[in-house]
């Protein structure tokens, strides 16, 4: 074997053992300044940030969510039908997972108002979505190769409206979060300062309101987003009017969650407007993140084993301007924070032992990132 080719199998083979060693992920934004998805390469050894490269054009993927086969992504985005100019839609696309390119596989609408987050069950037989804007609650069952039939269930959310009246003026569901068991999707419903519960039929690509699931949440909180620990015994809510974080119980045999603590999530001292936007649990269950958009900062909290409380331990600086969201790595080991208002992306290496946030230089610019989702 001649010296150049030895040198050019040794430069490939030095090139797959760093891509094996990259995490992928992708960034939903608004479009405009930008144009679609995004895909970036986080080194998993040096938290170094690859060039985004557009993988996807597509109006306004403002938030996207994994199939559990690993193989298709879906995004939000807006589409023209004869009924609604505009209006919110659903968008599928295979997924090369190596590279993070997306191939479109096709689009539905919702009929109504445009979406703002979206989550896939467990079996991958159907996907849930909510309007913030429309007040609506949507439901699209999946195909085997993962293409979206038209939507099943299209659902209003009522209740008695929150006492912040330039918020709370409607119903405004926020996020979708599917129960561990895969039975139930809780809606947060910023408006009404309630979460709501919807029963799962997978097999028909159906919801139906759950109301003895349902969870109060305090006057003027305004639920945003949530999240079940990994163990499956909690379930906090973030709440983004009044900077807090939720912390529930959570009965699997009922489907019932119950708060029993709430912690601020700014600073202290801080007197500013805060609006929080996206919380987080490391993998391991240890530690909770949350992100303020007033300071922008994200809050680092430790959560009992146990009994599922927090403690706040520190709140950083996340080196830009409104946080909409951020991430960690699978293995937990780095977080990705994306800002709205500067068009950066941060990165921040995590204690393995405290979990809180080392802020690094890597950093790169990505027009309105909304959403990180990172590949398995």
């Amino acid at each position: 074997m001649n010296q150049r080719l030895l040198l050019s199998i040794l430069a490939v083979s030095a090139t797959c053992l760093v891509h094996a060693r990259d995490h992928v992920a992708l960034l939903g934004t608004y479009t405009g300044e930008s144009r679609g998805i995004y895909a970036v390469r986080l080194n998993a050894d040096t938290g170094a940030l690859s060039a985004p490269e557009l993988v996807a054009e597509l109006p306004n993927p403002e938030f996207l969510a994994l199939h559990p086969n690993g193989k298709v992504v879906y995004a939000l985005t807006r589409m023209d039908t004869p009924q609604n100019k505009g209006g919110g839609a659903v968008a599928a696309f295979a997924l090369d997972a190596a590279t993070g390119h997306l191939t479109l596989l096709n689009t539905q609408p919702a009929d109504g108002g445009s979406l703002t987050h979206l989550a896939v069950d467990a079996t991958g037989r159907m996907l849930v979505a909510a309007s913030y804007g429309g007040g609506y609650v949507v439901s699209f069952p999946l195909e085997a190769d993962g293409r979206l039939g038209a939507h099943a269930t299209w659902l209003n959310e009522t209740g008695p409206l929150g006492p912040v009246k330039d918020r709370q003026n409607a119903p405004h569901p926020h996020n979708v979060t599917i129960s561990p068991d895969n039975r139930f999707a809780f809606v947060a419903d910023l408006g009404v300062d309630r979460v709501f519960s919807y029963a799962l039929a997978p097999e028909h690509g159906t919801v139906a309101l759950n109301e003895a699931g349902a969870v109060t949440i305090d006057p003027g909180s305004g639920p945003r987003h949530t999240k079940f620990s990994p163990d499956g015994k909690n379930f906090y809510v973030l709440d983004e009017l009044d900077g807090t974080v939720t912390a529930c119980r959570y009965d699997v045999a009922r489907g019932v969650a119950e708060p029993f603590q709430r912690v601020a999530t700014a600073p202290d001292g801080y007197r500013g407007r805060n609006s929080c936007s996206e919380i987080r649990i490391h993998p391991d269950g240890r530690f909770v993140y949350a992100a303020n958009r007033g300071p922008n900062s994200i809050a680092v909290f430790t959560r009992d084993l146990t009994t599922g409380a927090l403690a706040r331990v520190e709140v950083v600086a996340t080196g830009g301007r409104n946080p909409r969201n951020f991430n960690l790595t699978p293995d937990g080991a780095w977080l990705l924070c994306g800002h709205q208002d500067s068009n950066n992306l941060t990165v921040f290496k995590v204690d393995a032992g405290t979990g809180k946030l080392e802020a690094t230089s890597h950093t790169v610019q990505v027009a309105k990132a909304v959403c990180v989702l990172f590949l398995p």
